[in-house]
């Protein structure tokens, strides 16, 4: 597990000067993609490689577009004039120089404004070489940051259930579907898995000694450990923010409910009491709300109350059967699997059941999950005859497909934006 750590780590030495300033509002309806310039970094052959990633991770967000490189008339130089660039309609250019020794790389990276005519960003990074890739995702949150006054995705990863021949494994992946590590949990039987709120650790289910328990391993710590074992089946759920706590469904009183259980004392308290099946809970960014699945009307159907249990309501009414709710971290969203046309689809409808929205259309998707921004989902579809892991974007547009055919790939979740 240490080693797992310590691959995934990196250290970065960074100064920079920034001009704190938002340009562009990505909630808008009306948003724009930023014609923007970027450059291959001078001074090594891999200031292209860096730039290559830099340029996925901008083009991916939907808010630059990338202008090819033929068009520009200025040199890589960290030199700017604005009028080199107005009458090409570019808004903002990036120019970065990379001095690798040895194994060691350092990198300054540059964002200029063309209407302003001033440099908005310049910063400093080091590190080795090997970590090139997370090196490439950190300048393009810098630069997304600066323009947005948000953190991207960049730096996130994503964990999700493999599935190789008659073992499952839990595997953790770079936002973009690279970097793609085996993180040595494993069984016949795993499902469920969620990230802790600081993003150090994974809770997830799994049957061991012929019992269904919930387990927790922190990665920082390198440290696995049973939290909670008992009769029937105990599927875990997300973290409640704010809290030491974290939702599960529990099918030891007879049909399943749902529970909140408590790390810091190990008490457990029940907050679904129907005869029916509760299942799959999900909480809103402020810990006051949860969805979750009820068959209480005769079919799968995705409903949110209060905590408390107060505020029950019904919002899935498209099709029969919905299930997989996720409550994105922007509070404005909950994303759910539901079966239409006979196959199953991704939509986002809002909290109280208004403005659903229909992502997906072909094949069979399933097990949406928000990042952290709550601008993308991951989700997994069986479009190309095999189940992989993809990212949407909440407008509809499908940007990649990250895992390939030789691991059924099964329920993704996103990390919160800290990672180990």
């Amino acid at each position: 597990m240490r080693k797992i750590v310590l691959s995934i780590l990196i250290f970065l030495y960074l100064t920079c000067s920034v001009d704190a300033l938002v340009y562009i509002d990505i909630n808008s309806p009306s948003l724009r993609a930023v014609p923007t310039a970027l450059y291959n970094f001078r001074g090594d052959t891999s200031g292209k490689e860096l730039a290559d990633i830099i340029r996925n991770d901008l083009r991916s967000s939907g808010v630059f577009e990338i202008i090819p490189e033929d068009s520009y008339i200025e040199s890589d130089l960290p030199a700017f004039n604005s009028s080199n660039w107005t009458p090409l309609g570019i808004d903002l250019v990036i120019k970065g120089a990379i001095l690798r020794e040895g194994d060691r790389l350092s990198v300054t990276a540059y964002l200029y404004d063309v209407v302003g005519a001033k440099v908005v960003l310049k910063k400093q990074y080091r590190t080795k070489y090997k970590f090139i890739r997370p090196l490439a995702h950190s300048i393009s949150n810098d630069i997304y940051k600066t323009i947005t006054g948000l953190d991207g995705p960049f730096r996130t990863k994503i964990a999700f259930i493999g599935k190789t021949k008659s073992k499952r494994n839990i595997y953790l992946m770079d936002w973009d579907g690279k970097r793609l590590i085996k993180t040595g949990i494993s069984g016949e039987l795993l499902t469920s898995v969620h990230w802790s709120n600081d993003g150090n650790a994974l809770v997830y289910s799994a049957i061991k000694g012929k019992q269904w328990g919930i387990f927790i391993t922190n990665f920082k710590k390198g440290i696995e450990r049973i939290i909670l074992r008992s009769k029937g089946t105990n599927i875990a759920g997300e973290f409640i923010p704010g809290r030491e706590a974290f939702l599960y469904s529990s099918s030891i009183k007879g049909s399943p409910d749902i529970f909140v259980y408590n790390i810091r004392d190990n008490t457990r308290s029940r907050i679904t009491w129907n005869r029916g099946i509760e299942v799959s809970p999900t909480v809103s960014p402020d810990g006051k709300w949860l969805a979750f699945v009820s068959d209480r009307a005769g079919t799968p159907q995705i409903y949110v109350m209060r905590l408390d249990g107060t505020g029950l309501r019904r919002i899935s009414f498209v099709g029969g059967y919905n299930t997989s709710p996720d409550w994105s971290p922007k509070g404005d969203l909950i994303a759910f699997s539901g079966l239409i046309g006979g196959k199953h689809q991704i939509f986002v409808v809002k909290p109280d059941g208004t403005g659903l929205k229909q992502l997906t259309e072909r094949g069979n998707n399933e097990d949406p999950s928000f990042s952290p921004d709550g601008r993308f989902i991951t989700f997994v579809s069986d479009r190309r005859g095999y189940k992989a892991i993809y990212i949407i974007r909440i407008d509809g547009e499908l940007i990649a497909q990250l895992t390939h055919k030789g691991i059924e790939a099964l329920s993704p979740e996103w990390s919160p934006n800290k990672i180990f």
